[in-house]
């Protein structure tokens, strides 16, 4: 989204956004990449490595999310009754196919480090979200699974990371050899209420050769 915005239609989907990276990744010839995704987009760079560039990527990054297991769709995290009302929204407030951002100040209230001017740059820069995006499933080949995996974890630690693997289907690739965590306790976007720490972590995010 963000300078793509404008582009969004009610067929934009997960694929979508998937090929934005692998052509980036492809025309750029990039390679030796750290491919960092936040919240929804886990379920781009997990898709774009494991499906079309695993030879390109060094490194997965995971900020505040994890990799979907294959066939999942991100709505398959919320309860019914949250997954109703987005559809709600989508139909009433969405032309049928655009998710609106959610209420920026209901959520940062009692959130630490988060500002009333972190309030004011989400809502003039956040737009709504293609709804097949959130409904698309994610198909995988499982080649992604050999990639070094980094959690930065925001809103749960990595002990409940490691709880969730092993009792939420959904989330059972959120823990083993693969991956190491880092703990950056603030609300679910870091990078407006801490972003120097999460540049700091990102920047030390390669792995050693």
């Amino acid at each position: 989204m963000a300078e793509r915005a404008h582009l969004a239609r009610p067929d934009t989907d997960l694929e979508v956004h998937v090929t934005d990276v692998v052509n980036l990744l492809r025309y750029e010839d990039l390679r030796d990449v750290v491919l960092v995704g936040h919240s929804y987009a886990g379920a781009v760079v997990t898709t774009a490595a494991a499906d079309r560039a695993t030879e390109r990527v060094a490194q997965l990054v995971f900020v505040d999310t994890g990799p979907l297991p294959d066939g999942a769709a991100q709505q398959d995290f919320l309860a019914p009754e949250a997954h109703e009302r987005d559809a709600a929204a989508v139909a009433e407030h969405g032309d049928g196919w655009r998710l609106p951002p959610p209420a920026w100040a209901d959520l940062a209230t009692g959130a630490a480090d988060v500002d009333e001017s972190v309030v004011a740059l989400l809502g003039e820069r956040s737009v709504p979200q293609p709804w097949k995006t959130a409904i698309a499933p994610v198909r995988l080949t499982g080649a992604w699974e050999k990639l070094p995996r980094l959690g930065v974890l925001s809103t749960f630690t990595a002990e409940q990371a490691r709880a969730m693997a092993a009792a939420n289907p959904l989330c059972r690739h959120m823990a083993g050899d693969a991956w190491r965590y880092e703990e950056l306790p603030t609300w679910h976007w870091p990078m407006l209420s801490r972003p120097a720490d999460l540049a700091r972590i990102l920047h030390d995010a390669r792995p050693a050769a």
